[in-house]
């Protein structure tokens, strides 16, 4: 029997960082957004863990959500899109063995690449204070596990350090640092709070062996980057995990006060579908031509 690995299919979330072509993932949470996002532009799609937790749940980013509604989730948007999906899975729900758990179960969904990281639980989102990391040591050996535990190579571990905010730069980069050593394919700092802290990060885990996800949260901790310049700075990933959330909160919003104002939607200044552009997108052509044919 041959050792010898296969290449990763073309389409793989692996297959596109290693022709060198750079990700921008918008974040979804939910199938119209996704379903719109797949449609569009964008090599591979983030799956948010605040999203999720706020649209499924009704709950904050922090640790509410467990890793039966985030599976489920991951599994509904990865078989429900033709992209890659990378996917937010918090702490790994538990100790170790529950890590090996989520990564298989993630995998099984068809997640091309989890985010673990290195907060204690229950974790908070990155951009709220108060995250507090484990030691290095256990942190280290959450993407061991990781790692040893998924069954293809073209399943990818993302290791996301929240080091930066109460410990400071110089640990979430050791961190880092460790984490590709440990065999993480795609290395997180998350919340760097300046654009020299984002260079920074790109020159010190240059070579490190692991790809650099940057994470793009506009109003947060972060400044904005645009794509090209992140690349420039060493960074092959982008996620803008609240770009659907921000704007449709801000859409139904206005939607809903016109509509209240007013007694009707007719005239109302916020976009939207028609009907039939509304059915298009999720799917009834399909209906319809199956019961043309099936239908008695």
């Amino acid at each position: 029997m041959s050792n010898k690995i296969s290449p990763s299919p073309s389409g793989t979330l692996r297959a596109i960082l290693e022709r060198g072509e750079f990700v921008v993932a918008p974040g979804v949470f939910e199938m119209l957004g996704a379903k719109i996002a797949d449609r569009m532009d964008f090599p591979a799609l983030y799956m948010t863990g605040y999203g999720v937790s706020t649209s499924h749940l009704g709950q904050p980013d922090a640790g509410i959500a467990g890793f039966t509604d985030m599976q489920g989730r991951a599994r509904t948007i990865a078989h429900g899109v033709s992209k890659p999906l990378i996917a937010d899975a918090d702490t790994g729900f538990g100790g170790l063995i529950n890590i090996r758990h989520t990564v298989r179960g993630y995998e099984e969904a068809g997640v091309q690449a989890i985010q673990l990281e290195d907060q204690e639980s229950p974790k908070k989102c990155g951009h709220t204070p108060n995250r507090r990391v484990v030691a290095l040591p256990d942190a280290v050996r959450r993407i061991e596990v990781a790692v040893d535990s998924r069954r293809s190579r073209d399943f990818l571990i993302v290791a996301r350090t929240d080091a930066r905010t109460g410990l400071g730069l110089d640990e979430a980069i050791k961190r880092g640092k460790a984490f590709a050593k440990a065999g993480a394919d795609i290395i997180f700092v998350e919340s760097p709070e300046s654009e020299d802290e984002f260079q920074r990060i790109g020159q010190e885990l240059a070579g490190c062996g692991a790809w650099l996800i940057a994470n793009m949260v506009p109003t947060g901790r972060s400044p904005e980057i645009s794509a090209a310049r992140l690349k420039e700075l060493g960074f092959a990933l982008a996620i803008w995990p609240g770009v659907l959330m921000q704007s449709a909160c801000a859409a139904m919003e206005n939607a809903l006060a016109y509509l209240a104002a007013n007694g009707t939607t007719a005239g109302s200044p916020v976009p939207s579908y028609d009907m039939k552009k509304l059915h298009e997108l999720v799917g009834f052509e399909d209906v319809w031509a199956f019961e043309k044919r099936w239908a008695q």
